[in-house]
């Protein structure tokens, strides 16, 4: 596969992660809080208050958490892979641009 190529897989991996970090935590937060400032936690989310576990948001949350981070280091790997490529060495003599070496 083409070095460009990785490197262009690596960032869309990379912005996947970020946005996987940003909309699916984002409705973590106010499970954070409130098992921060109570005992119990609510999910208004239908309208109605229905109790739920904190320990079981809390995991949701960590498990999307791990998710993101697994992507960026993923995609960072990916970029690293396709940055680190083998490009510049595969050069033909005869398309080699500068002083000749005898």
């Amino acid at each position: 596969m083409s070095d460009i190529r990785l490197v262009m897989i690596g960032a869309v991996i990379i912005f996947a992660g970020f946005v996987v970090g940003g909309i699916a935590n984002s409705g973590y937060s106010q499970y954070a809080v409130q098992a921060q400032n109570f005992d119990d936690c609510f999910d208004y989310s239908t309208g109605v208050e229905v109790h739920v576990k904190c320990s079981d948001k809390s995991y949701d949350y960590i498990l999307y958490l791990v998710l993101s981070l697994g992507l960026l280091g993923a995609g960072g790997f990916v970029m690293y892979k396709g940055i680190r490529g083998k490009w510049d060495h595969d050069v033909k003599d005869n398309e080699m641009v500068g002083p000749k070496n005898p």
